[in-house]
């Protein structure tokens, strides 16, 4: 049986780039086309938006879908869930996938809930497989597997949208890699009149101004984390985390139970409910290493941990485990560290 496309939605930033969530999502797309012998489609709804296409052309998109008007400003997300949600009914893709940003979180559930089908919000990780239903003696193939921890971040729980198409899915950022085409398709660019797609109720909401509070604390983008959970002991330890990270020029970053005790700012949190991170290197600092927290870590490409318990969770996805008092071990790096580098 022939499978439709896969959409996915590129969300503009407030710079006028491509987000980088929706370049992550490209790159997984392009796998999942791939592995189901369809093509790769993505949908870019803004203004002035024709610097755009090349970008997205890069991440093997065989189909560009591009809606471009004043109307259409990216902080206005009601036209741009009609537009959605009439563009997937006239297409009828077998997947979509958008990111889960504040844009997003707030378009997916109203396409959704227009198309009548399944979405799951903060996947982790997606996959092509197949199921068995033997309650109905039933066997689906090449579904969507949406893959994300579930009740509270004890499990992680694979979901699937058997019956209803398309299989939306919302993503974080940090999640997938984003990764170029090395010969990319030629992508055909289909130009939309969005009259066609929206009518007058779309057009009543008028942005007059806007505020945006400048972001102190952004560590998705340090290359070095220097991680400190409720082991740490206090606020006042974790200066010793800054001081470290400082000497190996990165940042601090924190687990949701060394927030919720104050210890540090929730901007530096990592994990199912803060931000994910993909950085070279990753030192986890009394943290015992739940699903949730690791959720938003796992992938970094080196990671040490620094616990008392040996048997700590963290420990099985860790490359060095240092069993041993954060207050003593990290002095005796940052020692180490000044006395062996230039």
């Amino acid at each position: 049986m022939e499978i439709n496309s896969i959409f996915v939605y590129c969300e503009i930033t407030e710079e006028g780039g491509i987000a980088d969530v929706s370049l992550e999502l490209l790159s997984k797309g392009r796998k999942l086309a791939d592995e189901l012998r369809t093509d790769l489609e993505a949908i870019l709804i803004g203004h002035q938006t024709g610097q755009l296409t090349e970008e997205i052309k890069d991440y093997g998109v065989n189909k560009l879908y591009v809606a471009d008007s004043k109307k259409l400003s990216p902080y206005r997300t009601l036209p741009h869930a009609t537009l959605l949600h009439n563009i997937f009914k006239e297409q009828k893709p077998e997947i979509v996938l958008l990111g889960a940003s504040p844009v997003g979180r707030d378009l997916a559930p109203r396409v959704a809930s227009g198309l009548q089908c399944g979405l799951t919000a903060d996947c982790t990780s997606l996959e092509i497989g197949n199921h068995y239903d033997k309650k109905n003696d039933k066997e689906y193939h090449n579904l969507l597997y949406q893959i994300r921890p579930a009740f509270g971040g004890n499990i992680v729980a694979t979901i699937i949208n058997p019956e209803t198409r398309p299989q939306m899915a919302t993503v974080r950022e940090g999640v997938m890699k984003r990764e170029k085409v090395k010969n990319p398709p030629e992508m055909e660019v289909v130009t939309l009149n969005p009259d066609d797609y929206l009518s007058k109720e779309d057009d009543k909401v008028e942005i007059i101004e806007r505020h945006i509070e400048e972001q102190k604390i952004n560590i998705k983008n340090s290359q070095v984390l220097v991680s400190g959970g409720y082991g740490v002991g206090s606020k006042e330890n974790f200066a010793l985390l800054h001081e470290l990270a400082e000497v190996l020029g990165g940042d601090v970053a924190a687990s949701r139970a060394a927030v919720d005790a104050g210890f540090a700012e929730h901007e530096r949190q990592v994990g199912q409910t803060g931000v994910t991170v993909r950085p070279k290197l990753y030192i986890a600092c009394g943290i015992s290493g739940a699903v949730q927290h690791r959720a938003g870590m796992e992938q970094s490409a080196k990671i040490i941990s620094i616990n008392t318990d040996p048997h700590a969770p963290i420990n099985q996805i860790a490359d060095y485990a240092i069993n041993g008092e954060v207050e003593t071990v990290i002095p005796k790096m940052i020692k180490h560290y000044k006395k062996n580098t230039k």
